[in-house]
């Protein structure tokens, strides 16, 4: 164990907690969703809230992330230890918590659709919310869900990421409409898959007979994540660059 050097006084420092806040992200319905908890204590009790926590003394931000998101939203410590969990930013604004000075650590989580959850911990309850329609939150938490909304959505035209809001074994339309849901706009079907399909290591087809999907449309083939994690070249959005066409629709 390391000692502090001679001379050094930790007490000429205040002192200040350090908390870690999650948005979760899915699609349901064809809407991007976020996980979103009811404040059970002071302050903002009754004020719904990213779930989040103080990170204990001896454990790392990411173990607490995971820690809080199982204990507030009763979801499983398997599925939250299969969660792909992104640094987002770090809070510290002096005035943003009205207990102490607190100082968070932000994380966004891409994942496919789950059960509903159900309160825990000094959380009195749980559920999936529109990201459209969360309403003020507690905190400084719009902010922060603003922010990690903005990241994955620029996250998904560099990386292979969308297949985490996937299942295990998806279409190529699901995987489109991941991208539909999370920019907001619609996308040109063949160009889509044509684009896909053209990146390496992005999906890995599955073999077997296709999944029938639900029109008259033919059985559709299914493709699991690839090996790649990153996409060469990117699938860049439609915000005047070459790929769909916007719709004007929230996400």
């Amino acid at each position: 164990m390391s000692t502090a050097p001679d001379g050094y006084d930790p007490r000429a420092f205040e002192p200040f907690a350090v908390t870690v806040d999650l948005a979760v992200f899915t699609v349901r319905e064809a809407r991007l969703h976020v996980l979103l908890v009811e404040r059970g204590q002071a302050p903002y009790r009754g004020r719904w809230a990213l779930p989040g926590g103080f990170v204990l003394p001896r454990e790392s931000a990411e173990e607490a992330a995971r820690r809080e998101l199982a204990e507030e939203t009763g979801l499983t410590q398997k599925s939250v230890r299969a969660f792909h969990l992104e640094q987002l930013r770090t809070y510290s604004d002096p005035d943003r918590d009205p207990r102490m000075r607190v100082v968070s650590v932000s994380y966004a989580a891409l994942v496919p659709d789950l059960p509903e959850p159900h309160g825990g911990g000094d959380a009195a309850s749980a559920r999936w919310w529109d990201v459209s329609g969360t309403g003020p939150l507690a905190f400084d938490h719009d902010g922060i869900l603003a922010d990690a909304h903005d990241r994955i959505g620029a996250r998904l035209e560099y990386s292979c990421l969308a297949t985490a809001f996937c299942p295990a074994e998806f279409t190529l339309g699901e995987l489109q409409q991941v991208y539909e849901t999370v920019w907001g706009v619609e996308l040109d079907r063949p160009n889509f898959r044509r684009k896909v399909l053209a990146t390496p290591g992005f999906v890995q087809a599955v073999d077997g007979p296709p999944r029938r999907t639900g029109g008259r449309g033919k059985p559709a083939a299914l493709y699991r994540a690839g090996a790649a994690t990153a996409l060469h070249p990117p699938l860049l959005r439609p915000d005047g660059r070459p790929e769909g066409r916007t719709q004007g629709r929230r996400p």
